[in-house]
C-alpha cells in the first residue's frame, strides 16, 4: 500500500505537469487562482507534517504538557501573520508579480538583497524537507525494516521525483486530499485514546506513581524554551515563504484571508491533540517505549486492528508529503528566481524558466539530504533551521512591509549580519544561548544603526520590480541603477 500510495502521487504529479502546467508562474505560484477550499487545506497540510505529528507526539511523550508552548507560538504567530500582514503581503503580490520573497526585499531594498535573502529562506527550508525526509525514512524504517539511512535516502529520491513533475499547482490540489486524511486521522486518532484510557483521574494516578505529576501541567517548561520556541518555529512563521506563495497564488484577497484564518485555527487545534496523544500514550496507555520516536506507532498498534494500523500508516505519509514538496518548492523557487533568473542572459523564454525550476528541486533536494542525514532528529532540525531564517530575515521584512522608507544598504547589511552570526554561533556549539538569541538582536541593531545613518537618503524603493529584472546582468551599473 505504501508503494501503491506513492505510485499513485507521483501518476498525479505528472499528469498535472503535462496537462495543466504551461508557464513558470503556474509551476512556481499556482497561477495566482487558487479557490477557498484547496487553499484552507493547503494551509493545514503545509502546517501539520512530520515534524509535527511524530516531532510533537514524541516531545510530549518525552516531557509533558510543556510541549504545548510550541502550539502556543505558532497561533499566536498565525493571528499577527492574518491581522497584520497578509493584506499587506498580498496587495504587495498583487502590484508586483512576486514570486519569491526575494522579489520583495530586491524591490525594497535593492537587487543586492536576494542573496543573503535567498541562503535565508533555503537554509531554513532545506532543514525542514531534510526533517520530512527523515519522516518518511521512520516510516520505511518501521514497515520494511530499511536501514535509517538508507531509508532516508530513499524518501528523498521519492519525494524530489514527486516534486519535479507537478510544482506547486500539484501540491496545492495534493495537500488539499491529504490534508482532508491527515486532520480526519488525527481527530479519530485523540477520540480512540480519550475512550480507551477512560478516566482523566487514573492517567493522574499513573503520573504519581512515576514521581512525573509535574507533566501534566503546561507551565513545566523554563523560560528559555519558551522563548526559543516564540523566536524560532513562532517568528518563523511571519517570514514563511510557503505562506507568502498561498498568499499571492489564492484566488482574491478575501479568498486568502478566509482560508488562511480557518487553517491556523484547524492547526492550531490539531497540535494540541498531537502532543496530548503523547502524553496520554505515556501515562493513560502506559506504554512504556524504549523508542519513543516510534511512539505514535505503538500507539496505533496497541489500539488497532492491523488492517486500521495500515490505513494510519498511510494517513502518516499524507501528512510528511503534504509538507515536504511545499517546502521543496519553497527551496526551489528562490533558488530559480532569485540565482539562476538573474544569471540568465536576456528574457529567459518560459520553458527554460521551466527547467530550471525543475533542477532547483533537485538541487534543494540534494541540500536537504545532506542536513536529514547529519541532523536526524526531527524537532532539532526544525529548531536550527528556522533559527538562520528568523535571525537573517525576520526585521528587514518588517521593515520593508510597515516602512514607507527603508535604507536598503542597511537591511542588506543586516541580513548578512544576522544570517552570519546565527551560523556562526550554530558551528561553535551554541555555547552560550540559543543562536536566534544573538542573530535576531544583531541583524535588529545594525538596520537601526544604518537607519539613523541614512536618514536624509532613505528611499520607499531601492530596487527594481521584478519585471524589470530580467535583463539586468548585462546592463552597465549605471544604467541598471537608473
Amino acid at each position: 500500500m505504501t508503494i501503491g500510495y506513492f505510485l499513485f502521487l507521483v501518476g498525479v504529479s505528472v499528469w498535472i505537469g503535462v496537462k495543466q502546467i504551461r508557464t513558470y508562474e503556474d509551476y512556481n505560484v499556482a497561477s495566482r487562482g487558487v479557490s477557498l477550499f484547496p487553499l484552507i487545506l493547503t494551509y493545514v497540510g503545509t502546517a501539520i507534517g512530520g515534524s509535527i505529528l511524530l516531532g510533537f507526539m514524541t516531545d510530549g511523550y518525552n516531557m509533558g504538557q510543556g510541549q504545548q508552548w510550541y502550539n502556543v507560538a505558532i497561533f499566536v504567530a498565525g493571528i499577527i501573520m492574518a491581522t497584520l500582514l497578509i493584506k499587506k503581503i498580498r496587495t504587495l503580490g498583487d502590484r508586483n508579480n512576486y514570486v519569491t520573497i526575494g522579489d520583495f526585499t530586491a524591490h525594497r531594498f535593492g537587487n543586492q538583497a536576494r542573496i543573503p535573502t535567498t541562503i535565508s529562506v533555503l537554509t531554513a527550508y532545506a532543514a525542514i524537507t531534510g526533517m520530512q525526509f527523515v519522516a518518511v525514512g521512520l516510516v520505511l524504517n518501521l514497515v520494511a525494516g530499511v536501514p535509517m539511512n538508507l531509508a532516508i535516502i530513499i524518501s528523498a529520491i521519492m519525494l524530489t521525483i514527486k516534486t519535479v513533475f507537478g510544482g506547486l499547482k500539484a501540491v496545492v490540489w495534493q495537500d488539499a486530499f491529504h490534508g482532508t486524511i491527515q486532520t480526519l486521522a488525527v481527530f479519530g486518532l485523540f477520540v480512540l485514546i480519550l475512550v480507551t484510557v477512560g478516566d482523566f483521574d487514573q492517567v493522574r494516578a499513573n503520573a504519581a506513581a512515576l514521581g512525573e505529576s509535574a507533566h501534566l501541567s503546561v507551565f513545566h517548561i523554563s523560560f528559555a524554551e519558551v522563548a526559543v520556541y516564540a523566536l524560532t518555529i513562532g517568528a518563523y512563521q511571519l517570514v514563511r515563504q510557503d505562506l507568502w506563495q498561498r498568499a499571492w497564488a489564492g484566488r482574491d484577497l478575501n479568498t486568502v484571508i478566509r482560508g488562511y484564518w480557518v487553517a491556523i485555527i484547524i492547526a492550531a487545534i490539531t497540535g494540541v491533540l498531537v502532543i496530548w496523544m503523547g502524553v496520554m500514550a505515556r501515562y493513560g496507555l502506559e506504554i512504556d517505549s524504549e523508542e519513543p520516536s516510534q511512539i505514535y506507532y505503538e500507539i496505533i498498534t496497541e489500539l488497532l486492528p492491523f488492517e486500521l494500523v495500515v490505513v494510519l500508516i498511510v494517513a502518516l505519509l499524507a501528512t510528511i508529503i503534504s509538507c515536504a514538496d511545499s517546502f521543496f518548492m519553497c527551496g526551489a523557487s528562490s533558488i530559480v528566481n532569485d540565482v539562476i533568473k538573474p544569471a540568465l542572459k536576456g528574457k529567459p523564454s518560459q520553458k527554460s524558466l521551466l527547467f530550471w525550476s525543475r533542477i532547483a528541486v533537485v538541487i534543494t533536494g540534494v541540500i536537504a539530504l545532506v542536513l536529514a542525514l547529519l541532523v536526524p532528529r526531527l524537532v532539532e532540525l526544525w529548531v536550527t533551521g528556522t533559527a538562520m531564517l528568523v535571525s537573517g530575515l525576520l526585521f528587514p521584512a518588517l521593515v520593508a512591509l510597515f516602512a514607507k522608507k527603508v535604507s536598503g544598504r542597511g537591511a542588506i547589511i543586516a541580513m548578512w549580519v544576522g544570517l552570519a552570526v546565527s551560523v556562526g554561533w550554530t558551528l561553535a556549539g551554541s555555547p552560550f544561548g540559543h543562536p536566534v538569541f544573538l542573530g535576531l538582536p544583531a541583524s535588529i541593531i545594525t538596520y537601526v544603526i544604518f537607519h539613523v545613518v541614512d536618514r536624509d537618503r532613505l528611499a520607499e524603493y531601492a530596487g527594481l520590480p521584478p519585471q524589470n529584472t530580467e535583463n539586468l546582468a548585462e546592463k552597465p551599473a549605471e544604467e541598471a541603477r537608473v
